[in-house]
């Protein structure tokens, strides 16, 4: 089992090494959101550990930015912030566990032997919608049997909007997961981001699976215009 620590203080840091490379875990250690980011576009995790307080992004954007890559390695919060809101945030952002600073390390190892057992259960790495297919693990789209080659941007717009299928995604929803942008504004980065999907997902084939909502956003799935 391969686990990634995201935690920049070096005691805390340390002690989870510790303790996890002592119940057979090969661990990797990030001391900031930028790293941890690096680290898991070339490595699969079986479990994140990750910190709110950190250098280069926190873990806010951290786990936004995972979730909108389509990166569905489970993610424990390990923080000081015990806030009702902060928790969750922490949740409605994609993580699977929220753990509040101190903790007894057996608690941990509960969690996530928790989290581990609920992934195999129910977690969703291929998408069908209509003869669109699409699997996070292996960054990989197909329809009607045939690849589709996407840029690694246009690869999470389109994780993004499948996880919602048939469901409308707000511009800023897409501005802030997709580019870290707190408003659309003005700006036709989203729009323009579409239009290049579309011309590989949907004009060659008879039957479009993007669509406009006038004034909200854009939607995955089989309707009639």
């Amino acid at each position: 089992m391969h686990a990634l620590i995201v935690e920049d203080e070096a005691k805390a840091a340390t002690f989870l090494f510790n303790g996890l490379t002592e119940n057979g875990w090969t661990v990797d250690v990030a001391t900031d959101g930028h790293v941890a980011l690096t680290f898991l576009q070339e490595t699969a995790y079986d479990i994140v550990l990750l910190d709110v307080l950190l250098p280069g992004r926190d873990g806010w954007s951290v786990i936004r930015q995972m979730r909108a890559s389509g990166i569905t390695t489970p993610v424990i919060f390990l923080t000081a912030r015990d806030s009702l809101g902060e928790r969750i945030r922490g949740l409605d952002l994609g993580a699977d566990d929220y753990l509040v600073k101190p903790f007894a390390f057996s608690e941990l190892m509960a969690r996530i032997r928790t989290v581990l057992r609920r992934g195999r259960e129910v977690s969703a790495t291929t998408f069908r919608i209509a003869d669109l297919e699409l699997d996070l693990l292996r960054h990989k789209v197909s329809r009607q049997n045939q690849a589709i080659d996407l840029t690694p941007k246009e690869f999470a717009l389109l994780a993004l909007l499948a996880r919602t299928p048939n469901e409308v995604v707000g511009r800023k929803v897409i501005a802030k997961e997709i580019w870290n942008m707190d408003t659309a504004g003005d700006s036709n980065l989203v729009d323009v981001a579409i239009r290049r999907l579309r011309r590989k997902l949907d004009h060659p084939f008879p039957t479009p699976l993007i669509h406009s909502v006038y004034g909200v956003g854009y939607l995955l799935g089989e309707r009639s215009e």
